[in-house]
């Protein structure tokens, strides 16, 4: 929904963490967060006192009261389908949080309705907004690439399973593990690094190794684990995704593993690499020439960076595009939906044992 008055109207669903985020950043940039929602009392409070806002237990009472011009959606993956599909009804651009939803068939049904809707909906993929991701992007655009037919794809944790017991470790709310939570920004990631090109099979294995052990060495704190907690996901994978034109993506996700902690990606072209990290600012080309003699070219790229990047970059790039009343080229439902169907095959090929086609 485009918005004239310069300012963007926004109502928030789901007040917890990414919630207050998304709300904070809303209002750094100079735009109203109007009214929230979220089924928790004290939660609606703290949101009401800190932002101004008016705070809704549901967010159909919000969607009807209010004049809003855009929603971002935060509340567990389970309830994203709901809140996108009532906003998008309602004419209101939508900001979700990823991944699109909890299974594929949610996830189809919000892109259905994104297709008919005449606001626009967007996805937060936030690493994308790096300036290590940036002048990737720039360079690649003017072939010094050539063609990305890899890519090594790694996110790992050594120690950071969020919270043994909260709504991430129940695969009802989640709809999986550490695939879910971070293994979506992996795999969103090294497909943008390709330009997204059409995936065709997936093999893959997940593991869960370390939730349910009582022995589990925590330093980092993410460890609460009561008499009512759930952990029925997985807490690490491995994948080999194979694209169109046998381009291929090797993916290693873990919230908990016995090695070092590497947010590393290496892209591999005809024409030259790159190695960058998610989100990060920094990249290292891999190039060959022949200027003198045959020879290997490394060059590492530092400095310059952007003046938003991650959630801040992605906020801004949607409530500018809300402004602008045009749906942003960036984190796109279609991309999204793409991203849902390769986790859907990542379980369905570690239960099966075997390779499975990307539906």
């Amino acid at each position: 929904m485009s918005n004239s008055a310069g300012s963007v109207r926004l109502g928030v669903v789901g007040l917890g963490f990414m919630g207050q985020t998304h709300a904070t950043n809303a209002q750094t940039f100079g735009h109203d967060v109007v009214a929230g929602a979220d089924l928790v009392a004290n939660t609606r409070d703290e949101f009401a006192q800190a932002y101004g806002a008016t705070v809704y237990e549901e967010f159909e009472a919000m969607y009807e009261a209010e004049e809003l011009d855009a929603v971002a959606v935060s509340t567990p993956n389970a309830f994203h389908e709901p809140a996108v599909i009532a906003a998008l009804e309602h004419g209101y651009d939508v900001f979700c949080e990823k991944p699109l939803a909890n299974d594929l068939a949610s996830a189809e049904r919000i892109a259905a309705a994104a297709a008919d809707a005449d606001g626009f909906c967007m996805v937060n993929f936030h690493n994308r907004v790096s300036t290590a991701a940036e002048v990737f992007k720039d360079y690649q655009e003017e072939g010094l690439f050539g063609d990305i037919t890899h890519v090594d794809a790694n996110y790992v944790r050594r120690r950071g399973i969020p919270g043994v017991g909260s709504w991430f470790t129940n695969q009802e709310l989640s709809g999986g593990g550490a695939v879910v939570d971070i293994g979506v920004h992996a795999i969103d990631f090294a497909l943008y690094l390709m330009d997204y090109p059409d995936v065709e099979e997936v093999f893959a294995t997940t593991r869960t190794e370390f939730g349910h052990r009582d022995e589990y060495v925590d330093p980092g704190d993410w460890y609460d684990e009561t008499e009512e907690a759930v952990f029925d996901v997985e807490d690490s994978a491995t994948a080999m995704i194979r694209c169109e034109g046998d381009r291929t993506v090797s993916l290693e996700v873990t919230w908990a593993a016995n090695q070092a902690e590497t947010n590393d990606f290496i892209a591999r072209g005809t024409e030259g690499g790159a190695e960058l990290e998610l989100g990060g600012e920094e990249l290292t080309m891999y190039q060959a020439g022949r200027q003198g003699t045959d020879h290997l070219l490394d060059s590492t790229l530092t400095g310059g960076e952007l003046d938003y990047t991650g959630w801040e970059g992605s906020d801004r790039r949607f409530l500018e595009a809300v402004e602008a009343g045009e749906a942003p080229e960036l984190n796109t439902v279609e991309q999204a939906l793409t991203v849902q169907r390769v986790i859907d095959a990542i379980y369905r090929s570690s239960e099966d044992g075997s390779s499975v086609a990307v539906e």
